[in-house]
């Protein structure tokens, strides 16, 4: 065997960039790089192409332009979501209960852990099967009169347990509570349809759908209360101050709208790789 020949299996971590994506990204960085921002010509034409992306993210969100907030990453928007809808419902409700599963990304359970040490929210862990999956009717017995948001990760990230999102959703929906949903597992290969999911808040990361780093999104249903974590500029609706990173937006909204395109072909192609390679080793290798 050669090992100067490396083969990279870890897609789940990230993915490379895809060509198409790196080509669209590439005038934003010198020839077109304005700040959207300003209100000269060059920023104009900066916010002409932020506003195309927003669009056609929301296109492969099936929501409204104006409930797509661009931020640094998934974790940032996993951050903005929880924390965001926590704060805005013990301001306004006193509602102090947040329940999430016990294995979501750190990104979703540190910060749970944060808020109920600095601000004194209870964090509740729902329970979860054998395969680390979390049951609607778990959900329905869980959620309280003063439930400030309920998160359940879509994709596991490790273990690759598909949630039952669409049923949380309408538990949630029926009892008045804020859903939220950790999809950036899952936006490569899941539908993230926002209306089908019942979701009032979803996040991504374009890393995981042959995007750049440093870039992700999080959008957040018209009408949902949210304080934001970032301030300063009006960016983003006043939620996420900061100057767009164009490039990277661009590239997101580009590798969504190329990954979606092709979602269910390439599914379909992971799951006969993945059962080929179950056979196999259940074939090969004694007592596995």
């Amino acid at each position: 065997m050669d090992f100067k020949t490396k083969i990279y299996l870890d897609y789940s971590a990230t993915t490379p960039v895809d060509e198409s994506v790196v080509e669209a990204m590439l005038p934003y960085f010198r020839a077109k790089f304005g700040n959207p921002s300003s209100i000269h010509w060059y920023g104009q034409e900066a916010e002409s192409a932020l506003e195309n992306c927003r669009q056609m993210v929301a296109s492969s969100l099936n929501c409204s332009p104006e409930e797509v907030i661009f931020t640094s990453c998934g974790t940032e928007s996993d951050n903005l979501a929880l924390r965001g809808v926590s704060l805005a419902a013990l301001t306004a409700q006193n509602r102090r209960h947040i329940l999430i599963s016990p294995v979501e990304h750190h990104a979703i359970s540190i910060t749970a852990e944060q808020l109920a040490k600095h601000h004194g929210f209870q964090v509740e862990y729902l329970p979860v099967d054998e395969f680390g999956m979390v049951s609607p009717d778990d959900v329905d017995a869980h959620i309280r009169d003063d439930t400030a948001i309920v998160s359940v990760i879509y994709a596991n990230n490790e273990i690759g347990s598909i949630n039952p999102i669409s049923e949380i959703g309408a538990v949630c929906q029926q009892k008045g509570v804020i859903f939220h949903t950790d999809a950036v597992q899952a936006a490569a290969y899941l539908p993230i349809d926002v209306h089908s999911l019942n979701v009032d808040l979803l996040s991504i990361g374009a890393h995981k759908f042959y995007g750049p780093k440093g870039v992700g999104a999080l959008f957040v249903r018209n009408g949902t209360a949210l304080i934001p974590s970032l301030t300063g500029g009006s960016q983003e609706s006043n939620l996420r101050a900061g100057t767009h990173n164009i490039p990277y937006i661009l590239g997101l909204a580009k590798a969504l709208q190329l990954r979606q395109a092709d979602r269910e072909i390439q599914s379909g192609k992971l799951v006969s790789f993945r059962d080929h390679l179950i056979d196999q080793v259940l074939q090969k290798i004694p007592d596995s």
